[in-house]
């Protein structure tokens, strides 16, 4: 994965002339959506819902794929280096475009903070009585140098990380399978189907709901298909890309949590450890966890680097662009200018104190606040299809399911007590920017300025 051109509108200046086959740009997604997300979060959803999970999952695969097919048809008809970004200024105006650089600049920054929690808890799983905050000081502290380095080196890496990320759902998968053929102390009878629909939905349709926001989340980082779309061979194969791709991540998503579910109990899930190590705990595979754990820890750190670039990146475009102050684009002695990577460290900071503060509940809080704000993005994306693409009655029937789980996952954060600050911390962020987009239109309004963000304007 090039992580510069994960950011947003800069790409790589090295990496533009090599073009993509569609399959590269599908592995490229595999790898880029992988993440602790899913190895960790989702096991916040199965404490959620139980076996239903999988229901919450193939409910985001949907909503997920009529987003990417709404953003690959854009892509195709009219690629920009500032995918959605772009498209939303040019449906809406440049509000929008401020919008939307904004609220993804702040949900890769929650993203970050969600990712360096994950990397914590799956420390302490060799050193349990470690603060995760010291933990996440020092992943903080290493993410940082990797920014102030910015070695090619490592984005080359990017693609090792992606292969690590894959092997270990497979390993996990091929162990699972094992065990239940009566390898390492295992027997088919171990797993359990549920058999009605107490067993399928433990907390009813209440803890589906609220499971959802974890099944899109998961899902996240589709927005870097339609970033990297210029960079295809064909730009017509986006969308058979972005398919091939969901493809991949579902069915591997649903045989491995099926698997997970199926042979750990439902009480014995937990936020602190991947679901994956709990599922295989029992058994006489005594390698696995620390296998697995590290593999993940590595890989997930890879991602959170990736974000820590786009985080960087994208407020050093925003700047370029107008959409933030200039002197955050300043560039200094560093590679990367250094009041964005400033931002950035302070982001980072935020991130470790809350960590100390509340340590039980921060990974939580923060991933379904960055959930959301993708998600935000996602339904901007839909409702900018139409203005932008003559769209047929098929299409708006698509847009309309996508924004209807959109709001489904958005709304079920409200029912669960432990996700429902994650969706007052979102909306505070998207208040802070449309209060922040009214102000400056104002100021500008009031010296006459032309170039002010009038929502009238084009």
């Amino acid at each position: 994965m090039e992580i510069p051109a994960r950011a947003g509108d800069k790409g790589d200046k090295s990496e533009e002339g090599k073009k993509l086959a569609w399959w590269q740009l599908s592995l490229i997604g595999v790898g880029c959506i992988i993440g602790t997300g899913y190895f960790v979060g989702s096991g916040i959803g199965v404490r959620m819902t139980g076996p239903a999970i999988l229901i919450a999952f193939i409910l985001a695969a949907i909503g997920t794929y009529t987003v990417f097919d709404a953003l690959g048809k854009m892509s195709a008809k009219d690629p920009q280096k500032g995918a959605f970004r772009s498209y939303a200024k040019k449906a809406y105006g440049r509000w929008a475009g401020f919008s939307s650089g904004w609220v993804y600049w702040f949900s890769e920054m929650l993203i970050t903070g969600s990712q360096l929690t994950a990397l914590s808890l799956l420390t302490r799983f060799w050193f349990p009585d470690v603060p995760l905050w010291v933990f996440s000081s020092i992943y903080a502290v290493l993410g940082v140098i990797v920014i102030v380095i910015g070695t090619k080196g490592f984005e080359k890496a990017q693609n090792v990380f992606a292969v690590i990320k894959i092997a270990a759902i497979f390993m996990f998968i091929i162990l699972a399978a094992t065990v239940l053929f009566g390898l390492f102390g295992g027997d088919i009878k171990d797993f359990k189907i549920p058999a009605n629909r107490e067993e399928i939905l433990p907390r009813g349709f209440y803890g589906l709901w609220s499971a959802l926001i974890f099944g899109f989340y998961a899902f996240g980082g589709i927005e870097i298909m339609g970033i990297l779309a210029t960079r295809l061979k064909n730009k017509e194969d986006v969308r058979k890309s972005g398919s091939v791709m969901l493809i991949i991540l579902t069915t591997i998503y649903l045989i491995s949590l099926a698997l997970a579910t199926g042979l750990a109990a439902i009480d014995k899930f937990s936020k602190n450890e991947s679901p994956f190590v709990i599922a295989l705990d029992k058994y006489d595979i005594t390698f696995f966890p620390h296998v697995f754990t590290g593999g993940i820890i590595i890989a997930g750190f890879s991602t959170m680097a990736a974000s820590l670039f786009a985080v960087t990146s994208m407020i050093v475009t925003l700047a370029e662009d107008g959409d933030a102050p200039k002197i955050f684009s300043k560039k200094g002695k560093l590679k990367v200018p250094p009041l964005a990577l400033a931002l950035t460290i302070g982001g980072l900071v935020t991130s470790v104190v809350m960590a100390l503060v509340m340590p039980d509940s921060v990974y939580e809080y923060i991933t379904t606040a960055a959930g959301l704000m993708l998600l935000y993005n996602w339904f901007f994306i839909l409702i900018s299809f139409p203005r932008l693409i003559k769209a047929t009655k098929f299409d708006h029937v698509k847009r309309f399911i996508g924004m209807g789980l959109i709001l489904l996952a958005i709304s079920g954060t409200l029912f669960e007590k432990s996700s429902r600050p994650g969706f007052f911390v979102s909306i505070l962020f998207v208040g802070l920017v449309i209060s922040v987009l009214l102000i400056m239109n104002l100021i500008k309004k009031r010296k006459g300025s032309k170039g002010g963000y009038n929502p009238q304007e084009a």
